[in-house]
């Protein structure tokens, strides 16, 4: 039973590097040529057109030859790798949060350095080239975009208004849907600043809205905005 158990052991070694391969100078040549290539059309694709950082576009760009020498260096390697893993998964708390474009544009650049890493060039161009592609399509399309008839309305109204309900027939006369979402007290508490998101009817005059409310609030401030996506949602 020993001999068994020994036998074993050995033939299931951990920690054996039988399955790494050699990396020769050319090989690491050309899969960091393909690396750096193909981060830069990614960077491009992805900033095109769009209001992007410099810092993360050269992210996008060099991304993937530094996957590509991760992975090369882990080679098969579980030690190594599990190594790694612990060191990427620190990166996160050193990030800040961005919108789904911008992970979509991260998470092709490290599936390009994992393909160009593991000397699938092909695959890697391939990849990159279809994506790239279609995120150019859908960034030019008007696909998933809005109407442009959500808004943000802050309205300032004296504190002898309720707030409560004093716009809603006029809310009802041009929105499809009006929503209190912020109170605020302003001038030393005597005037009220309240915050709606609404969307406008097909067709209803923005102009006529506003005219209406300042009947309503004594002519006092209004700003009608168009309404900004929440950075905390994707």
């Amino acid at each position: 039973m020993l001999n068994i158990l020994t036998t074993l052991s050995e033939s299931i070694d951990l920690t054996s590097t039988a399955t790494s391969t050699t990396i020769t100078t050319k090989t690491f040549m050309l899969c960091t040529v393909f690396s750096l290539v193909l981060g830069a059309v990614i960077a491009f694709a992805f900033s095109a057109g769009q209001k992007r950082s410099k810092s993360f576009a050269t992210c996008l760009a060099l991304l993937p030859v530094i996957v590509q020498v991760v992975i090369m260096l882990v080679n098969g390697n579980l030690g190594t790798g599990v190594a790694v893993m612990g060191a990427f998964s620190l990166v996160r708390f050193r990030s800040a949060p961005g919108n789904a474009r911008d992970i979509l544009g991260i998470f092709l650049s490290m599936a390009v350095g994992l393909a160009t890493g593991t000397d699938h060039l092909l695959l890697a161009v391939i990849f990159t080239a279809i994506v790239c592609v279609f995120n150019i399509i859908y960034t030019l399309i008007p696909f998933g975009e809005d109407s442009g008839d959500d808004k943000q309305l802050t309205v300032v109204i004296p504190e002898s208004l309720d707030y409560g309900d004093v716009f809603d027939d006029i809310f009802e006369k041009y929105t499809k849907s009006a929503k209190l979402t912020t109170v605020k007290t302003t001038n030393m508490g005597s005037l009220f600043k309240l915050t709606y998101d609404i969307t406008l009817k097909k067709g209803a005059s923005e102009k006529q809205l506003i005219d209406d409310l300042r009947v309503r609030n004594g002519n006092l401030e209004i700003v009608c905005a168009r309404k900004m996506a929440d950075p905390d949602q994707l």
